[in-house]
């Protein structure tokens, strides 16, 4: 097409001037050029004060698609964004079929005798909540008065959206992680010095972390760094606590939670939802993410653990009796989920709803295993089927996106000491003990999301059949 041509020799052209530009300076510094380029789609739309219900297919594709790339990065499971840009496509009077990754959209536009086809991509992968409830919120909006906007009155909505920035400073995203994964300590065993040492190493980890992403520091590398950050500071604060607690150095095993921020809760629980709907090619790939971040990060931490000689023990007992041990959990499950929900950049009413989700169905789980006898797996199913069902029972009374509540309340759930003693004793050729930790972790990391599955099959209508 005549527009697609124009697109590409311009393209041409801001190629030669830049190298013309380069070999006129030869002294200049090297710039540096974005594997992804932008696309500048107010620049790309041929009729934007049209209404886009009589534009071109190309404009109504370009609509169409980055409204599904915007859902896509807020981090959501293939359905949801399927689903968004299918009733943005209602609207706008076309068929579309469509095949969503963890970072790529393809899409055909269908209008008569007319097609369309386009292929986006994100260039990283990462959780927005506030940004999965905008989306929702435009969406309802174009479904009741997007026959009357422009095409160029989609893209400002949608400008607003992709501009807004995080709400939380990096040093606030690290107090949340520090508070989440100091609750974690506690709801793993831990006692007051893990809890305290995890605090300082979890806080300063991800804070590093916010900083290396912020300066678009790869992915994996950013990870890496933050782990050895915090297992480090924990070690670092051990040994200046024990200057005044004589065996404040037992207090080891601790060192575990402060890397428990890194863990993949948004792709390990959206890629089990995805399978769930036979949408393989997503699932699989947020699966291999997910795998991937946490083998880098127990790698990183075993590396560090054997430097420093840390070891992964059993907590020592905490000597709690019944009835504080239940209150402490409900409470540290709570500051748990509320702490993993601001680190999605969840709005505090989000993360105080989820909070609230995660403390009533994580303490059940514990409860369960504790005082019922249920197996981990089992409990850890019930759980997160109890969490759906609230998460659900909240939607009718808020506009929260279902997946916001649901899957921070159960990431605190993800047995994330499991599979770092899996990884541990790995490097240590126990094999025999290497494999119980892996397959205990994998057990329960199967029955999350079937969990989620069922509660979600049983209370959305929409997502319970096929089509």
């Amino acid at each position: 097409m005549d527009h697609e041509q124009n697109r590409g020799t311009a393209g041409i052209r801001e190629a030669l001037e830049q190298a013309q530009a380069h070999l006129s300076h030869p002294h200049r510094t090297r710039v540096r050029h974005h594997n992804h380029m932008a696309v500048p789609w107010h620049e790309v739309i041929d009729c934007d004060d049209m209404l886009a219900v009589d534009a071109d297919i190309d404009d109504k594709s370009s609509i169409i698609c980055r409204a599904g790339l915007l859902k896509l990065a807020g981090g959501t499971g293939s359905w949801r964004v399927r689903d968004c840009m299918n009733k943005i496509a209602e609207v706008l009077g076309v068929t579309i079929s469509v095949a969503v990754s963890l970072t790529t959209i393809e899409c055909t536009c269908i209008d008569g005798h007319r097609s369309f086809s386009e292929v986006l991509s994100l260039p990283t992968t990462g959780v927005n909540t506030e940004r999965i409830w905008l989306m929702e919120q435009f969406v309802r909006e174009a479904q009741a008065d997007g026959h009357t906007w422009t095409v160029a009155e989609f893209h400002d909505r949608m400008d607003a959206i992709e501009r807004k920035p995080g709400r939380y400073a990096p040093w606030k995203v690290g107090l949340a992680s520090a508070a989440a994964c100091c609750a974690f300590v506690f709801l793993l065993g831990g006692g007051p010095i893990e809890m305290g040492c995890a605090f300082v190493g979890a806080g300063l980890g991800n804070y590093v972390r916010r900083i290396l992403l912020d300066c678009r520091l790869t992915h994996f590398v950013s990870i890496g760094i933050a782990v050895a950050v915090a297992c480090l500071v924990y070690l670092g604060c051990l040994s200046v606590l024990s200057l005044a607690v004589p065996g404040a150095l037992e207090h080891e095993a601790g060192y575990i939670g402060a890397m428990l921020f890194v863990i993949p809760g948004f792709p390990l629980i959206t890629s089990g939802l995805d399978i769930a709907k036979l949408d393989f090619r997503s699932g699989i790939e947020r699966l291999s993410y997910a795998v991937a971040v946490i083998i880098v990060a127990a790698l990183v931490a075993w590396l560090v653990a054997m430097t420093v000689e840390l070891h992964p023990d059993e907590f020592a007992d905490q000597g709690l009796t019944a009835p504080v041990l239940f209150f402490l959990r409900l409470l540290a499950s709570f500051v748990g989920v509320f702490g993993f929900s601001m680190m999605f950049n969840s709005p505090m009413r989000m993360a105080a709803t989820a909070g609230a989700v995660g403390a009533i169905a994580n303490t059940l789980r514990l409860s369960l295993v504790d005082f019922a006898a249920m197996p981990p797996e089992a409990a850890a199913f019930a759980g997160a089927l109890v969490a759906g069902l609230l998460a659900s029972a909240a939607g009718t009374r808020t506009t929260f996106p279902r997946i916001s509540i649901t899957v921070p309340s159960i990431v605190i759930m993800v047995p994330g000491l499991y599979m770092y003693r899996a990884v541990y004793y790995m490097g240590m050729f126990e094999v025999l003990d290497a494999m119980e930790w892996i397959m205990r972790a994998v057990m329960i990391i199967l029955f999350l999301p079937m969990g989620l599955a069922l509660a979600r099959a049983i209370t959305d209508p929409e997502w319970r059949y096929c089509s």
